[in-house]
């Protein structure tokens, strides 16, 4: 049985809206302080107040003049937000309008929260005030593309911090790229070298010079993640993690599992649910 909160893009009054705003007092009369999971991006800009946001089992603070971006399927829950001030923008993967944003929001490596500087906020306010000045506007010719022009316009003003490696080294985009869509089935580098048509020294340089791991290290640290996604909170038992993720049996990802965090799945996941 899951105890997470699943929850799918469905806009309030736009039918067709692919981009809703929502205030953080809203978002307090429907959070239940439990963990859930959506299917769009949450995208909030903070105004003012403190609070904990707790995404893939690493907290950040929600402090003033701050961005938290909350990609689809991450885990998540909003702690100690009652005095939080701000905005969130919810929309589907398909809904910036430009290259530049469509690319950075198909990033499978999305920085969760940053402060925006000074120099930044009168323009980072502007973009946000405007989104929430067209997405209340009522239903017209144009209501549906004004806001994802907006929210691309929005998202290009807060500038969200990414190693400028990852938006231009062709590489390792495409290994990227492929392991999001692979490492359920294949969890080793030569796999995406031969797939690529690229040789393992060249495809190892490029994930080194962008990420500081291995090709191989990539590749675990994404499995990791699910992993600990389904033990933590669909509560998987190891056998099933181990068919989810493409592992001959339960004692061969077990190993795997504690060779990357020093702890078998079932004791990982016992400590995780007494948190």
């Amino acid at each position: 049985m899951s105890v997470i909160r699943q929850m799918t893009y469905q806009p309030a009054g736009r039918h067709a809206a692919s981009v809703e705003t929502m205030t953080f007092e809203r978002l307090r009369e429907l959070n239940d302080g439990g963990t859930q999971r959506a299917d769009f991006h949450v995208l909030a800009v903070i105004d003012d107040g403190r609070g904990l946001v707790t995404v893939d089992f690493l907290r950040h603070p929600l402090q003033e003049r701050s961005a938290v971006w909350i990609p689809p399927g991450a885990v998540h829950r909003w702690d100690d937000i009652a005095a939080v001030t701000g905005h969130l923008v919810l929309f589907v993967p398909t809904a910036p309008v430009t290259h530049a944003t469509r690319e950075l929001v198909a990033s499978p490596d999305l920085t969760a929260q940053w402060s925006i500087s000074d120099a930044d906020w009168p323009f980072v306010k502007a973009a946000r005030d405007h989104l929430l000045l067209e997405a209340s506007a009522p239903p017209g010719e144009f209501s549906a593309e004004l806001p994802e022009i907006l929210l691309s316009a929005l998202i290009a003003r807060l500038r969200p911090p990414r190693p400028e490696a990852r938006t231009t080294h062709p590489v390792f985009r495409l290994f990227r790229s492929s392991v999001e869509a692979h490492f359920r089935e294949h969890h080793d580098a030569g796999y995406y070298a031969r797939t690529l048509g690229y040789a393992p020294r060249t495809l190892s340089r490029a994930v080194q010079q962008t990420t500081g791991r291995t090709a191989k290290g990539y590749i675990v640290d994404r499995i990791i993640l699910e992993a600990k996604r389904l033990l933590a909170h669909d509560r998987l038992t190891a056998t099933r993690c181990a068919d989810a993720l493409g592992f001959p049996d339960a004692s061969n990802f077990s190993v795997f599992f504690k060779k990357a965090t020093g702890k078998r799945p079932g004791a990982w996941q016992a400590t995780v649910a007494v948190e």
